[in-house]
């Protein structure tokens, strides 16, 4: 197991989580990959080695304002790829 593997970043998820959430039919899964990319841009990285762990180390309220926080960036990575796709 290389180090990259060990290491995972705890908004990865709840970014995953809110694209399903906003998910639209007609969405490709190259635009859905480019609004998690830019979603991801716009939040601080949460480095974690055992989930365990993170969920532990979180303050009460931590994990919603995440994912409040992850909702929030998907939707403006949403209409930022929108805006600036190529035809």
């Amino acid at each position: 197991m290389s180090l990259r593997d060990a290491i995972d970043n705890f908004y990865e998820p709840l970014v995953a989580e809110a694209i399903e959430e906003t998910r639209e039919a007609s969405d490709s899964q190259d635009y859905l990959e480019d609004v998690m990319c830019v979603a991801l841009n716009r939040l601080p990285a949460k480095y974690y080695r055992h989930s365990v762990d993170m969920m532990f180390y979180l303050a009460d309220g931590e994990l919603e304002t995440m994912k409040k926080n992850s909702l929030t960036a998907v939707k403006t990575a949403r209409e930022f790829v929108k805006s600036h796709q190529r035809d």
